[in-house]
């Protein structure tokens, strides 16, 4: 028998680390600086958090680049790693309980999505790079008897990672996990809205026998410890996961120092196409329903354009509505709430511009657009539907990075494929068909780094992850993202 937890008591026992995580040390930041880190569930001071700047950000870097050179884990074995991995992924599964209630705190998701969703993933993301770095293999090229050319990965130094609020840890861990199996140190700059579970979860990484100097973290703001990662001269790769507008700035930090590769993972406007040939449509309006208003629509590759062929538009739209009310916004400690808040006021003032937006451009508000739940002190928007937009509407070119869904029509599979790539982002795309070879056909057309045919799942951790045009480029999860945390070495041997 299951006991409830009463997650409210728990949160008055929580221990909140508060200080950045350096060369296997708590620290406070430099210059003694701290910062509020407000809860979106009630608006409450959760701790004042050390702000890290370019003097921390050089703490943290010359103890990643020292635990580097001296070898005290790029040099040991695959296998040592392993091992270190995966009690890693214990201890982070030993705690998910508290971990959980950390990011329901910090980010305002519901506590069963954080419990069953996201420290799962993390978990299974830190084995399975754990396990799957002892499996690799280098190359011998196919050359003359007389030579013999090997063709080696090496780690590629010192790593820094910028991670978003939405998935806190889990977006950490798409980083962290490959890069540490790879052998390389890490500086991790979490978001400043949810900076609490990564500096727990270093914390049990040092717990777990990682070296000091190996994973360190530099809470703070983009503008000055973001900014400082991005132009370190000491740091060999910089991965980023975010908004394209700052993406962007990584690129031009990275031809301003050092030329560090850079790797992007940023926007999304995930077009979702439904054709009156879906087999299920019931399953298909779910998928939209959740696709859109699942973490409150904070999702990169939320499914905010929903394209509906016309000879099923007012009966599919009907269905969308009538499942997106019972995404009303409840208590996140509730483990019965399917949508808690969006993660702070600023963010919430974004949402709520946007919609504003939508209806003074002529979008038709068929549900929601209101935030709610203002007494608790914290911040919630309804599900939110426009129906009639159009591809030029702010509102269907934009991320807007909330519950807000945007209808559009189409009548052809051809006009389906326009209007989906009539966008700056490609993140991903999904498509609902009974029909094969238009199903194969559309994803080929689709400008999109994942396509999804009759579900909104786009796989685990052992499918890669990642956009085309301003939605970035590199690719986590998967083999394919140790590339980028990897350098490729040429060892060519005159034998005759």
């Amino acid at each position: 028998m299951t006991v409830a937890i009463d997650w409210r008591a728990e949160a008055s026992r929580l221990t909140i680390r508060d200080k950045a995580f350096i060369g296997g040390a708590f620290m406070d930041a430099a210059n003694g600086a701290t910062f509020d880190c407000i809860s979106p569930v009630d608006g409450a001071v959760l701790a004042r958090v050390a702000a890290c700047d370019a003097q921390d950000v050089d703490r943290a870097v010359k103890a990643a680049r020292d635990a580097f050179e001296d070898g005290r884990w790029a040099d040991r074995s695959p296998k040592a790693r392993k091992r270190t991995l995966i009690k890693f992924a214990e201890l982070i599964e030993k705690h998910g309980d508290e971990i959980a209630l950390l990011e329901t705190l910090d980010m305002g998701k519901p506590i069963a999505n954080a419990r069953g969703g996201d420290v799962r993933a993390v978990t299974e993301c830190v084995r399975w790079y754990g396990e799957a770095i002892d499996k690799l293999y280098d190359e011998i090229a196919p050359t003359p008897k007389t030579a013999l050319a090997l063709i080696t990965r090496e780690p590629i130094g010192v790593v820094g990672a910028v991670v978003p609020w939405n998935f806190p840890l889990l977006m950490a861990a798409w980083k962290f996990a490959p890069a540490l199996a790879a052998g390389n140190s890490v500086v991790l700059k979490p978001a400043e809205q949810s900076p609490l579970t990564a500096l727990r979860v270093a914390e049990l990484a040092a717990e777990a026998g990682i070296p000091p100097g190996v994973f360190n973290v530099v809470p703070g703001f983009g503008e000055t410890a973001g900014q400082a990662l991005g132009r370190h001269m000491d740091v060999d790769a910089l991965t980023f996961t975010g908004s394209t507008e700052v993406g962007k700035f990584f690129l031009k930090y990275s031809a301003e120092s050092n030329m560090k590769t850079v790797s992007l993972e940023c926007g999304g406007k995930t077009p979702n196409i439904v054709f009156a040939d879906t087999p299920d449509l019931k399953a298909a309006a779910k998928g939209a329903a959740d696709g859109i208003f699942y973490n409150s629509g904070q999702v990169c590759d939320a499914a905010s354009r929903l394209l509906i062929e016309d000879k099923i538009h007012d009966a599919f739209l009907s269905e969308v509505a009538a499942l997106a009310k019972q995404y009303r916004p409840g208590d996140p400690l509730d483990e019965k709430t399917k949508m808690g808040a969006i993660v702070d006021a600023t963010q919430t003032h974004r949402v709520l511009g946007f919609i504003d937006m939508g209806k003074t451009e002529g979008a038709t508000l068929t549900l929601g657009g209101n935030q709610v739940r203002t007494e608790t002190g914290g911040f919630y928007i309804e599900p939110t539907i426009f129906d009639r937009v159009n591809n030029s509407m702010t509102i269907a070119r934009e991320e807007i990075f909330g519950p807000v869904l945007s209808a559009i029509t189409f009548k052809t599979p051809e006009e389906a494929v326009k209007l989906a790539n009539d966008s700056k982002y490609g993140l991903e795309a999904n498509l609902w068909t009974n029909d094969l070879t238009k199903a194969h056909k559309i994803a080929r057309a689709l400008r999109a780094g994942t396509v999804t045919v009759n579900t909104r799942d786009g796989g685990g951790i052992e499918v890669p992850f990642g956009g085309y045009k301003q939605s970035g480029f590199g690719r986590d999860k998967s083999l394919h993202a140790l590339h980028k945390y990897t350098q490729l070495k040429t060892t060519y041997i005159q034998i005759g």
